[in-house]
């Protein structure tokens, strides 16, 4: 995608579908795309002032009545001129709008070759194509009109499934989080800076380091970056959410919860054993976290194929869980054979959630249903704290709330969205290298005779991790893997 830069670009902005508006949206360099409009709608626009035109095509027929806009660079998004159609939004429309302004762009019978606006007719735009996904978000960030960790909350803002996700997107766009990034590289430059200097003046008779205090400056980083860390780690709670998987035996209410949860009937619910064939996913919200919550068939022995497929995808989807509820049937749960069971499943789950030791993968919850069916002596074990994990009634609601609550706490959200910025997972990762550069720095300089050399290598490598985050330090191939998980026209 770098290697054709200079292209100009075109696409449809807005989503496919019919609305109200659609919007066409043109990138080129300058002077190209003021002679191009000039020729397309026959006269010259007013920067940044809305026009009302008609848009017609090379036989003069009316395709739209449209507003166009015209940003010329560097004042626009893409840094470069940017020329905006507003229309009617049936996708009809805005293939003729489309379709006409390649026309024009590509108006030669010569080969649209050599240097620019030496071929063609007046008005063309040689090598006009159509965009790719993120890539006038990608010329935006290659023109520095926004760093990477800003180019990346568009596609965040776009995709928010919560309102506090949309706000944090926006606090991340507006640059909270690349402000965080910014303090805790001027600070490592600092550091930098004085052990470089110490490097090059050995003969000096100045300490540097310990003049500078450098170790309590290293101290007040790693602190920053410390704090930090959690809050990011929020961020990518708020952007991906948490996939809820529940299991359990057959008829444990499985699908009652998942409802009880969503608040409306999208699984089937019956007292047959095995009724759900198949996994059914919702996407909730709690606190303005998404949950994406998976029902799942029931985990028993069957000799129905169709079943032990969606018993099968249970366990895969188990597999790939964030939390796991484990959902235990109060009105069944002195049967020996279904104690049997259920530990069968709960040696299960250990295996499949990394042995007797599951600390670094999510744990499960076990999860107590039907409290307002259970025993007299099943209440009473329970009043006596005979079972950890919330108790509740999918039927009634009771429990729900204590749920969610431990839901939140499990998967590490701490309950505060608001000045909350929206962040991923790599930005996550790129954190964690930085801690780990600067604990190796502490160690050196803690040492009575620390390796100068060693040190300052740590905190250059911590400073690379960094740049990774706001892309002033990125590889090609990092930028295409980003940009293309973008909508078109954006």
């Amino acid at each position: 995608m770098l290697a054709r830069q200079s292209d100009p670009i075109i696409a449809v902005a807005t989503a496919p579908g019919r609305g109200a508006i659609g919007v066409v949206r043109l990138s080129a360099q300058a002077p190209l795309l003021a002679a191009f409009s000039k020729a397309l709608l026959g006269l010259d626009l007013v920067p940044r002032q809305a026009t009302l035109v008609t848009l017609k095509d090379a036989e003069g027929d009316t395709i739209d009545q449209v507003l166009a806009l015209y940003f010329p660079g560097p004042h626009s998004f893409t840094g470069e001129d940017v020329l905006e159609l507003q229309g009617h939004g049936g996708p009809v429309v805005m293939q003729l709008v489309l379709a006409r302004c390649m026309a024009l762009a590509h108006r030669s019978d010569e080969r649209n070759e050599g240097a620019w606006g030496q071929v063609g007719k007046p008005g063309a735009l040689p090598r006009l194509r159509m965009a790719e996904p993120g890539e006038f978000s990608q010329r935006a960030f290659l023109n520095n009109k926004l760093d990477l960790a800003q180019a990346e909350a568009i596609a965040d803002l776009i995709d928010a499934s919560t309102e506090a996700a949309a706000r944090s997107a926006g606090r991340s766009l507006a640059g909270d989080f690349s402000r965080e990034i910014q303090h805790l590289l001027n600070a490592l430059i600092h550091l930098r800076m004085l052990v470089e200097a110490t490097l090059d003046f050995p003969e000096e008779d100045i300490d540097f380091l310990q003049q500078a205090n450098a170790q309590g400056k290293l101290t007040a980083l790693v602190d920053q970056l410390n704090t930090l860390l959690p809050l990011t780690r929020q961020g990518v709670l708020l952007k991906d959410g948490i996939r809820v998987v529940i299991a359990g035996q057959p008829n444990a209410g499985k699908s009652s919860l998942l409802n009880a949860l969503a608040g409306a009937e999208l699984a089937i619910v019956t007292p047959i054993p095995g009724t759900t064939r198949d996994k059914v996913t919702q996407t909730i919200q709690i606190e303005g976290v998404p949950l994406h919550v998976v029902d799942t068939a029931g985990l028993r022995d069957s000799e129905d194929v169709v079943e032990q497929m969606g018993i099968e995808r249970a366990w895969g989807e188990i597999g790939q869980a964030d939390v796991v509820l484990f959902l235990h049937d109060l009105t069944r749960w002195t049967e020996p054979a279904y104690q049997r069971d259920e530990a069968q499943i709960a040696a299960h789950l250990k295996q499949s959630r990394g042995g007797e030791n599951h600390n670094q993968t999510p744990p499960w919850l076990d999860v107590w249903n039907k409290s307002d069916q259970a025993s007299p002596e099943v209440l009473s074990g329970i009043n006596s704290g005979l079972v950890s994990g919330p108790v509740l009634s999918a039927k009634t609601g009771e429990g729900l709330n204590d749920l969610r609550a431990q839901l939140l706490q499990l998967a590490g959200w701490t309950g505060a969205s608001e000045g909350l910025f929206m962040a991923r997972q790599r930005h996550v990762q790129a954190l964690l290298k930085v801690q780990d550069h600067l604990n190796l720095a502490q160690a050196q300089l803690a040492c009575a005779m620390p390796a100068l050399d060693l040190l300052a290598e740590e905190l250059r490598l911590g400073q690379n991790a960094l740049n990774e985050i706001t892309g002033a330090f990125n590889a090609d191939d990092l930028l295409g893997v980003i940009f293309s998980e973008f909508c078109i026209g954006k």
